[in-house]
């Protein structure tokens, strides 16, 4: 697995919830378990299995998100030199499509949202756009079939 790119935006709300699951969050599932344990037997008792459910699927997000936080790299906005780099949002055209307009944010795979237009760095796309500067045409095999860009402008 490739090292996983974070905007600052997304790594401080990473930050902050495990912030939240570390401290409310975690108290609340461990009242929760206390609770259902206070109910009697523990091999039928629905709340328990529940609660117990709960406590392993906050666990498993802390140490996802400690894994995140701990080996993300951060992507600052900056100068893209005239060429579509981690965090470059990308203005095209499809050609073949009505030259209907389009914007892209290159992101890491983590923050991937293509239908709101944030598209990963290992995507098919964001692959073909990387490197590629203003007015290069951009030809991309999707699982949609291949699309070709024009690119108009990279901020």
């Amino acid at each position: 697995m490739s090292r996983p790119y974070l905007t600052l935006e997304a790594y401080k709300k990473l930050k902050e919830e495990f912030k939240f699951l570390t401290t409310e969050k975690r108290k609340e599932v461990i009242e929760a378990l206390q609770e259902a344990k206070g109910l009697g037997d523990l091999s039928e008792n629905a709340a328990y299995l529940e609660a117990k459910n709960a406590q392993i699927r906050l666990e498993t997000r802390i140490r996802e998100i400690e894994d995140l936080l701990r080996s993300a790299s951060i992507i600052h906005k900056g100068s893209n030199n005239g060429r579509v780099n981690m965090g470059s949002c990308v203005t095209v055209v499809n050609l073949a499509k009505s030259h209907q307009e389009k914007i892209f944010h290159i992101v890491g795979f983590t923050e991937a949202q293509p239908l709101e237009g944030r598209i990963s760095n290992e995507s098919p796309l964001g692959r073909a756009f990387l490197g590629r500067e203003e007015g290069d045409v951009i030809l991309a095999k999707t699982p949609v079939g291949e699309v070709k860009y024009k690119i108009l402008k990279i901020s």
